[in-house]
């Protein structure tokens, strides 16, 4: 169980997630007890795990006539949870949650989030971005976002990391997005935020994981190549998934053909990607991310 005030629509919004073991009577006992406490049902999805017998829902409230009073929500939530054996969570619509976008030399995946933000298509804020290249600073200064340009030497380097974590934490940092940014993070730099690392891998996983993946599908010949957002964990490119997309090529396309068609599929996902987590979309269970989308 959970409470966070981030951004939904209004202070009169809510999500509310919830995972349990499957039985009958989960769906009427949730929306009853959110009647109970004056919530409006606008949107409900949910998902049965057969093979793990575990029951997943989103549910998406309103309060129309009156402001909700948090505790008493927690209360009522926190007694069918106990009955239910249900781990849950609640976002309140307050303040948009405070993103980081790490970066290297290539732009197209940042300057999509930016126009998206700018735009009103992400609920965010995009408070600072890290890189490990000066190139992009002009980007952040049309922008108007701080740029933090942090040299490092090789992925993973404690006193790097060190500097990025702190920036992290002054900045009250929700959600990092690791936009084509060209380092491997360390297993404790995500141990610090599990869940909330997005990362863009610029091929289909689990095919060609790790660097260079258009060289590797060149050679190998593939008809499809695409793009793969996931959180990221201590195992390089093999975090749960969240979106994926593909685009055909052929013989006659060479690697930097293969680039610049994936760069298109590289934004779209990952910018699909984030609006579902920052809409309180995604679930992870069982290593695996389900999307409410």
């Amino acid at each position: 169980m959970s409470i966070d005030s981030s951004s939904v629509d209004s202070p009169t919004q809510a999500v509310v997630l919830v995972s349990c073991p499957d039985r009958p009577g989960i769906v009427a006992r949730l929306a009853a007890t959110l009647d109970e406490v004056g919530g409006n049902i606008l949107d409900a999805s949910q998902h049965t795990d057969r093979q793990g017998e575990t029951f997943l829902q989103r549910v998406h409230v309103s309060w129309p006539s009156v402001n909700p009073e948090p505790e008493e929500v927690h209360a009522a939530m926190q007694e069918l949870a106990d009955q239910f054996q249900m781990d849950w969570r609640i976002h309140w619509g307050h303040a948009p949650r405070r993103v980081a976008v790490f970066v290297s030399r290539e732009d197209h995946c940042l300057h999509d989030l930016l126009l998206l933000q700018r735009d009103g298509s992400l609920q965010c804020q995009i408070s600072l971005i890290i890189s490990n290249h000066p190139d992009l600073e002009q980007v952040a200064d049309r922008f108007d976002i701080p740029f933090h340009h942090i040299e490092v030497a090789q992925s993973g380097d404690p006193e790097s990391e060190s500097r990025q974590l702190s920036l992290l934490k002054a900045n009250d940092i929700d959600l990092v997005v690791l936009a084509r940014y060209m380092r491997v993070l360390s297993p404790s730099f995500i141990e610090r935020y599990p869940g909330q690392i997005i990362n863009i891998h610029h091929s289909f996983l689990p095919a060609f994981a790790g660097g260079r993946p258009y060289h590797q599908a060149y050679e190998k010949g593939v008809k499809l190549i695409g793009a793969t957002a996931h959180y990221a964990t201590a195992e390089l490119d093999a975090g749960p998934i969240i979106e994926q997309g593909v685009i055909r090529v052929s013989h006659k396309d060479s690697v930097k053909d293969m680039i610049r068609k994936g760069r298109d599929i590289e934004r779209t996902v990952l910018a699909r990607a984030v609006r579902w987590h920052l809409e309180d979309r995604v679930v992870i269970h069982a290593g695996r991310a389900v999307v409410f989308a």
